[in-house]
Parts: C-alpha cells; sequence; structure tokens
C-alpha cells in the first residue's frame, strides 16, 4: 500500500529548525492552501485549510535556509495520522471552536516563489550596469 498528498500554498509561518537528539535536523513550517467558489445560493465561498509539515535532513536544511513567511512551495509527502485518533490532530481553539490540523511528512518541498523576490538588487545588480559581453549568445 501506498500513499502520496501533493500540497501547493503558502507559508503562515517562518519556518523552525531543530536537532533531534541523534543530531538529524528536522524543519517544521506551517503551509495554507486556499480555495475559492460559489455555492448554489451565488455566494463565493473562501475556504483555507492549514496543513503542519515537517521536513527532514538536506531537505529540512534547505527549507530553514531559503524559506520564510509567505513563501508559495509545493509538498510531496504522506499523511501522518495522531496516534490517538488515527485522523488529524484535533484541539479546542481558543474561541472555544473544534479545529484540526492535517500533519505531513515533507518527501520533496519544491521552492515556487522566484528567488530574491522581494529583496532589493545587490550595488551591482539592477539599472545603470553595462551588459556583459556574454549576453549576446543566443543560448
Amino acid at each position: 500500500m501506498f500513499q502520496t498528498v501533493i500540497i501547493v500554498g503558502n507559508l503562515g509561518r517562518d519556518p523552525e529548525m531543530r536537532y533531534i537528539p541523534s543530531g538529524k535536523p528536522v524543519t517544521s513550517f506551517s503551509v495554507a492552501t486556499n480555495r475559492q467558489y460559489t455555492n448554489n445560493a451565488g455566494e463565493t465561498i473562501k475556504e483555507t485549510i492549514w496543513f503542519r509539515v515537517s521536513a527532514w535532513d538536506k531537505t529540512a536544511e534547505n527549507c530553514n535556509q531559503y524559506l520564510k513567511k509567505g513563501s508559495k512551495v509545493l509538498v510531496e509527502g504522506r499523511l501522518t495520522a495522531d496516534p490517538a485518533t488515527g485522523g488529524p490532530r484535533i484541539w479546542t481553539g481558543q474561541d472555544g471552536s473544534p479545529r484540526a490540523s492535517f500533519e505531513v511528512t515533507a518527501g520533496t518541498v519544491r521552492f515556487l516563489t522566484p528567488r530574491g523576490e522581494g529583496e532589493a538588487p545587490a550595488a551591482d545588480e539592477g539599472a545603470g550596469s553595462a551588459p556583459a559581453e556574454d549576453e549576446n549568445i543566443p543560448f
């Protein structure tokens, strides 16, 4: 038997990396997926589902280094069930309403936000710099 889940969304907070006693790195982060649709009454419904993601080893190190709150990612992995319920982790929110989170152990994390988006260009980049000779090569 085999199960896999693929989610695409945005990080809800900066990743947090820690090391387990054996020295293996693990990075945790949350991903929000959004869906918008119109119901039978003609109302626009916006739905957000949150996933708690754990990445291990080199993937954990890369996620910690390159991801930040708001980054868009594609995560491929497996659902991890709550040992007590066999389903999502269920708890009561601060407002008293029932909440659930889906836990995903990542096998692959693809960074979908372009590198450097939202960052200022370095001093030698940007307007006013002369193009290099090699930029005329058509490949």
